[in-house]
């Protein structure tokens, strides 16, 4: 808990990181590149260019500081990070090196104003958020017997083309089997050699964990900003074939829809936001075939429509399923009915009834359209308790004050 001396200091600091807090991130992390330059194989140098990374940086710190005594609306928000940097392999003794850069920056950025009693509550204040990352991410590990970056050769069975954009990985370990389990809607990290930089890219499993294999599902990046965000994408577009080889992390990720319950369950997706949609999906036709789910996604058209092939098995399979699919603007080739039901943008007024507004509700897509459907589920009466997304980056935080 934080001290009653350090306390003030903190709430002083809120408005100044609304303020200052994206310049604090960028001085910090040109401070930290320059004394590790190691540390770039952890961060996705795509995010850094386009400054998504210093924006999420930004965004944690100043709810850091704005909900520092609220333990219930910090706790899922330091679930989600420490699965994120389990992911990448984060360890204890990262923390230190970060918390000194870090407190740097604020003293460079704020000056004078950078008292030794602020630095001395923020550094009390990150010490008790490093701990509390350290320990949730420590458990995460046991849980995986793991250790902290640990990566494994996994081979690639197939390669199957599932849109204009997104082409699918199926990989197996040395046995020939799946790598292990995993929940449906968790991603792994995927690692790849450019030059002398490793590059970790995060990707949902998007096949089922019945299957023996796992699957992830690639969408090539193009026109990315500063030429760099698409990196890893684009390599494993132009490069990977069935028989060669990838290093791939555990599974980790806390978007993870309870399959076991009887209410109904609602898929709301848009884009590569499809993937873990799909996962959960494929275990339901399994497992709860009778469940009542609503599968809604939306895409431009069809060409762009990833796991086309999979939604239309479940449709056969499963018939619990009601399928609402939304094509932007649709092209000569699509067929309504066949590949979607709805011309335009995604409006879940349409599809909705008074049994699935008392459902389980997930959301995955870009952040425009996240934010649209939460508001239309709210103004629909679903509860936000009832309501997940998976989301990376500075939105990760926007509903804490």
């Amino acid at each position: 808990m934080l001290s009653e001396a350090a306390r003030p200091y903190i709430a002083a600091s809120v408005p100044v990181l609304r303020s200052h807090g994206l310049q604090i991130t960028q001085v910090f992390y040109q401070s930290l590149f320059r004394a590790h330059p190691e540390l770039h194989n952890l961060f996705n140098l795509g995010n850094q260019a386009n400054g998504v990374q210093q924006q999420s940086l930004a965004a944690a710190v100043f709810a850091y500081a704005a909900n520092i005594d609220d333990a219930a609306a910090l706790a899922p928000v330091i679930r989600r990070i420490a699965h994120k940097h389990a992911s990448v392999g984060i360890s204890a003794h990262h923390y230190p090196i970060v918390g000194r850069h870090l407190l740097g920056a604020i003293q460079t950025v704020l000056g004078e104003a950078a008292t030794p009693a602020l630095l001395a509550a923020w550094d009390e204040a990150y010490s008790l958020l490093a701990d509390s990352l350290i320990a949730a991410e420590n458990a995460l590990y046991t849980q995986a017997d793991s250790q902290a970056g640990e990566l494994r050769q996994l081979t690639v069975l197939a390669v199957r083309e599932e849109s204009a954009q997104v082409r699918s990985y199926y990989l197996q370990d040395a046995e020939g089997g799946s790598p292990g389990s995993f929940l449906p809607g968790q991603y792994v990290s995927v690692a790849v050699q450019l030059g002398e930089l490793r590059q970790l890219r995060q990707y949902s499993l998007s096949d089922a964990p019945e299957q023996p294999w796992w699957r992830i599902s690639v969408k090539r990046e193009d026109g990315a900003a500063a030429g760099v965000a698409g990196q890893v994408s684009n390599w494993l577009h132009r490069q990977l074939q069935v028989g060669d080889t990838l290093l791939v992390g555990r599974p980790y990720g806390d978007f993870a829809p309870e399959l076991g319950g009887e209410r109904p369950i609602c898929l709301i997706s848009a884009g590569v936001g499809i993937t873990p949609m799909v996962s959960v999906l494929n275990s339901l036709r399994s497992r709860q075939p009778r469940r009542r789910v609503l599968f809604a996604h939306a895409a431009r058209h069809g060409r762009l429509h990833a796991l086309r092939s999979d939604l239309a098995l479940s449709r056969h399979a499963h018939p619990g399923l009601r399928s609402a699919v939304f094509y932007e603007t649709p092209q000569e080739g699509d067929r309504l009915g066949i590949h979607y039901q709805h011309a335009g943008r995604m409006q879940l007024a349409k599809v909705l009834d008074a049994e699935l507004l008392d459902g389980d509700f997930y959301l995955c897509g870009p952040l425009g359209f996240m934010q649209q459907q939460w508001q239309a589920l709210l103004a629909a009466g679903v509860s936000p308790t009832r309501i997940q997304r998976e989301v990376f980056g500075p939105e990760l935080l926007d509903q804490l004050g």
